[in-house]
């Protein structure tokens, strides 16, 4: 018989005030712990900026909701700017809730320092945390890839890491890592939404017992029906879906589009719903807006801009295909499992955890990342396939399993037994 839990899931956002991948995973993850029969009773802790910098007070949003004003001071050793909350505020929050188990999506802009806390308030606490990108392994916003020229890194190096960040030595690199590995020690269960992302924290020094595979799960609802054509109509329309910043590639899409022939381009259509632009480096928003704007000019692109999440099946129902050009090693973007939900299929880079959500020719397209050319043949070649061709992609695709699926899946893990810890924390 299994034992009633009392979870609390905390994140690096609430989504009230950012919609990222992370928090919408984790805040939907959180909703469904709610529902399910042997939880009894689960919260949200969300990290928030309300204008007031990092005061770490903790308060109530709506019931079982509660927002962190925290903030990280020191990014290579991520350390939280707060740090009187963390003794204070934060350790009578546990004490008041009592949780059975604090599911953390994420440090960054919490610092690590509250995985300790939670052990030093109630060493029986089991602590699991999805891990979202890279961070422990990359100073460089866990992108890994190199400062400058965003080079992509296969690997860990504390001389390369030094190239990058020049004002770091090696050894500084070092200490840096022993010093999220021994917060890590406070971990008792890991979790990859890709075996991508897995076997990179395994190559970091993960015990491979200690990290396991649960993707992020979706909504329910049923795909869309494939997009009325009209006389004549290929299934031409292309969406691009997200944040615009430099690893997501929206440039190497626009530039494949620009070396188009003419006469493929001007029967292809890329809608863009992405937001953030304005808050990139102003080389970047310079280099989108040099190819974009003769693209929207000729009608081959329409920029559609930012949208709400229950906006995002009212967009993809007016689009035939998906694409995800980003040219860093993605773990598991949402947009793939959201276009899987509705239908739609992809066409990804050919990289990291894209490579492992969408099998080549079967449900889309894997496409060499970073590669206008290869793009713009991928993109030419999807828009002329004729219809029994797309719709045998459609009806492959693997219907990603939903929110309710997905919080049992993590309920089964947090059910195991689990090695004592308590007496190296307590």
């Amino acid at each position: 018989m299994n034992i009633s839990q009392r979870i609390l899931v905390m994140a690096h956002a609430h989504p009230d005030f950012s919609l990222g991948g992370g928090e919408l995973a984790a805040y939907q993850l959180f909703k469904a712990y709610r529902e399910q029969p042997d939880v009894e009773e689960a919260w949200f802790l969300g990290r928030a900026d309300r204008g007031r910098g990092a005061s770490g007070a903790i308060t109530l949003r709506r019931p079982n909701e509660y927002l962190w004003e925290q903030a990280v001071h020191d990014w290579h050793l991520m350390k939280a700017a707060h740090q009187d909350s963390l003794t204070t505020w934060f350790a009578d929050l546990i004490r008041g809730l009592k949780p059975t188990v604090v599911h953390t999506h994420h440090y960054a802009h919490l610092g690590l320092e509250y995985l300790r806390v939670i052990k030093q308030v109630d060493p029986s606490i089991r602590i699991v945390m999805t891990l979202h990108e890279y961070m422990a392994i990359c100073s460089n916003n866990g992108q890994m890839v190199k400062t400058g020229s965003s080079k992509l890194c296969s690997r860990e190096s504390f001389d390369e890491c030094s190239k990058c960040f020049p004002s770091k030595t090696p050894e500084d690199f070092w200490l840096r890592k022993q010093y999220f590995q021994r917060h890590f020690e406070f971990v008792d269960q890991f979790i990859a939404p890709s075996e991508f992302l897995r076997q990179r924290y395994i190559d970091w020094g993960l015990d491979p017992e200690q990290i396991v595979v649960i993707e992020n799960g979706q909504s329910d609802e049923a795909p869309l029906p494939p997009r009325p054509l009209k006389e004549g109509e290929t299934r031409n329309r292309f969406a691009f879906f997200g944040q615009i910043n430099p690893f997501k590639g929206l440039d190497v899409v626009l530039e494949a589009l620009t070396e188009m022939p003419k006469a493929e381009r001007k029967n292809i259509v890329l809608e863009v719903h992405g937001a953030n632009l304005e808050h990139q480096p102003q080389e970047f928003q310079d280099k989108i807006e040099k190819l974009r704007a003769p693209l929207i000019k000729q009608g081959v692109v329409q920029w559609v801009g930012p949208y709400q999440p229950d906006e995002l099946r009212a967009r993809m129902a007016a689009v035939d295909w998906v694409v995800v050009p980003s040219i860093w090693w993605e773990n598991s973007p949402m947009v793939i499992q959201e276009a899987m939900v509705h239908g739609r299929p992809l066409l990804v880079s050919d990289i990291g955890g894209m490579r492992e959500k969408v099998r080549d020719g079967v449900d889309g397209y894997r496409i060499a990342a970073r590669n206008p050319t290869a793009w713009s043949s991928a993109i030419q070649l999807s828009a002329r396939l004729d219809q029994p061709g797309w719709t045998a992609l459609a009806q492959n695709i693997r219907r990603p399993k939903g929110h309710q699926d997905c919080a049992i899946r993590h309920l089964i893990l947090i059910h195991q037994p689990l090695q004592e810890k308590s007496a190296q924390f307590a």
